[in-house]
């Protein structure tokens, strides 16, 4: 049921961001290397589509994952909250279905926020400390939140927590944890390395709301309307 709703709200989203930037259905196919037919299948919501194949998606219509997910609502008419309105969060998960149920239920909270996605420890920290792939990134464009989850390939979860927490750098990013369990061992150290909150996984919306109003992300994730005159 989860899958169906995942594939479902991914062809709704697809086709109205289609729609609304005027991309000819060929085009999109063009552009993200794909055949139209597998477009087609996609915006009818028949097609089980990998994360590298929706973010291919994403970036043939120039939007990010989450945008995409935050799609046109083709009852109300209603467009996302513009993305330069927004700060990052950058979720750190290596699991495919588990990432595409942390941005269902980001979906679900009204949040449209750019989110990135990397899916081991190693890229995280490099991500955070602008090194390697990611040494173009400005040492101070810091993600507003990060959704940890704690067992990852290279460099597992609680190291990335214990150098995010010790660095001067990142310390005051609020690290949220992806647990399988409310009784993981790992949890007491998270807590002691200063981690804000914990999602227990698979995430869903009822827990994902939980922390939303533990953190207030609905106020840390919006940048401030700008002054008047400014």
């Amino acid at each position: 049921m989860e899958k169906l709703a995942i594939e479902k709200l991914l062809g709704q989203s697809v086709r109205n961001w289609r729609h609304q930037l005027e991309i000819p259905q060929e085009d999109l196919a063009r552009r993200a290397g794909f055949h139209r037919s597998y477009i087609s299948d996609i915006e009818r919501g028949e097609r089980n589509v990998s994360l590298k194949s929706i973010e291919k998606l994403a970036d043939a219509l120039g939007i990010s994952v989450l945008t995409l997910f935050a799609g046109v609502d083709s009852k109300s008419g209603s467009t996302p909250l513009r993305t330069d309105e927004m700060v990052d969060i950058l979720l750190i998960e290596d699991n495919d279905n588990d990432t595409l149920l942390v941005i269902q239920a980001l979906k679900r909270a009204n949040l449209a926020n750019r989110i990135y996605v990397v899916r081991d420890g190693a890229a995280a920290l490099d991500f955070l400390f602008c090194k390697g792939e990611y040494a173009y990134r400005r040492t101070n464009d810091h993600p507003q939140v990060i959704l940890l989850d704690l067992n990852l390939p290279k460099i597992d979860g609680l190291e990335v927590l214990r150098r995010v927490k010790a660095d001067s750098r990142t310390r005051a990013i609020p690290v949220v944890v992806l647990t399988a369990s409310k009784f993981d061992d790992a949890i007491a150290t998270c807590k002691r390395l200063g981690a804000e909150s914990f999602i227990a996984k698979p995430v869903d919306f009822q827990n994902f709301s939980a922390m939303t109003l533990q953190l207030s992300l609905q106020w840390a994730l919006l940048k401030p309307a700008p002054m008047a005159g400014f």
